[in-house]
């Protein structure tokens, strides 16, 4: 096979849409290595993929398959939110050793990074600029809803054409639709560089549903004084990518299972018991990020 699969599947719900996507992955992709793989591991299987989930909050919203719990979507949702800004690196420092970049940080302070002071020997924040895009794409919808221009990226050229581990979210664009009873829908377009479909992929389409929904179609409604709910979300990965480590986990707690009734493979989010869970860790989160913090040294 000389192509790379261009694969398209469509959901109403988010668990829907994600359940097809890796399916369709699974039977579709090409077996290709990864510059990650050990010496023993079998090659992943890839495709660029497009997915569509036209209802991104309804439910079912969780899938039970994806490697991680509902505390865990909580802490992702809040990392975008900026909680874990402060774990970024000193760029200028070959000893520091932790993130060189966050999601939020590259949104809302794009074009700006983290380094040690020559005068004072502090961490600052660098860079011969410094944009919040969040704030730009809300003023740029709430004064033009049908604005093509409404977009944010997160990559920068100067650092990542040489970091180990560049972002894997390139861009998210948006348009406003205005519904006949005057209703404004969200509509998102969210390209990924590279997403690892089991490993990650859930969870940044779960906190980037969140994102989407408090931090720019709230904020929207309130400049604009209409009513902003979310509308489809399309979510485009040049690299789809199911590792060939986790194939046997996959299809364990996925592939295999397809044939029981869909339901039995999904929760609601909004199920009174699942809401518990994923409010109450909030609290439990920030515990465990003043810990971290209390442990290490965040200059």
């Amino acid at each position: 096979m000389k192509d790379i699969p261009v694969v398209h599947v469509e959901g109403k719900s988010l668990a829907e849409a994600y359940e097809k996507a890796l399916i369709s992955l699974y039977r579709n992709g090409i077996k290709i290595h990864t510059q990650y793989d050990k010496p023993d591991d079998p090659p992943s299987i890839d495709a660029t993929m497009n997915i569509t989930v036209h209802e991104p909050l309804s439910d079912p919203m969780i899938h039970k398959a994806f490697p991680g719990g509902i505390e865990d979507l909580m802490e992702y949702v809040m990392e975008l939110s900026g909680a874990k800004d402060h774990w970024m690196k000193s760029m200028n420092d070959p000893d520091d050793t932790r993130w060189e970049y966050t999601y939020h940080w590259r949104l809302h302070d794009y074009g700006a990074w983290k380094e040690i002071s020559s005068d004072t020997g502090k961490q600052v924040v660098a860079g011969s600029f410094r944009i919040n895009q969040i704030e730009a794409v809300i003023d740029k919808l709430a004064s033009s809803p049908f604005t093509r221009q409404a977009q944010m990226i997160t990559w920068m050229p100067n650092i990542d054409l040489e970091c180990y581990d560049p972002p894997c979210l390139q861009s998210i664009h948006y348009r406003l639709v205005e519904d006949s009873d005057g209703t404004m829908y969200l509509n998102s377009n969210i390209r990924f560089r590279s997403n690892d479909a089991w490993g990650a992929n859930f969870m940044n389409m779960f906190g980037l549903v969140q994102f989407n929904k408090d931090k720019i179609a709230k904020k929207i409604e309130e400049r604009a004084g209409k009513k902003v709910e979310l509308g489809r979300m399309n979510w485009h990965a040049d690299s789809f990518h199911l590792y060939g480590k986790d194939i046997k986990d996959f299809k364990k707690r996925l592939f295999d299972k397809i044939d029981e009734p869909f339901e039995k493979r999904v929760y609601n989010l909004h199920d009174p018991m699942i809401q518990e869970i994923y409010i109450e860790a909030e609290d439990k989160i920030k515990k465990k990020i003043k810990e971290y913090d209390s442990k290490h040294t965040l200059a």
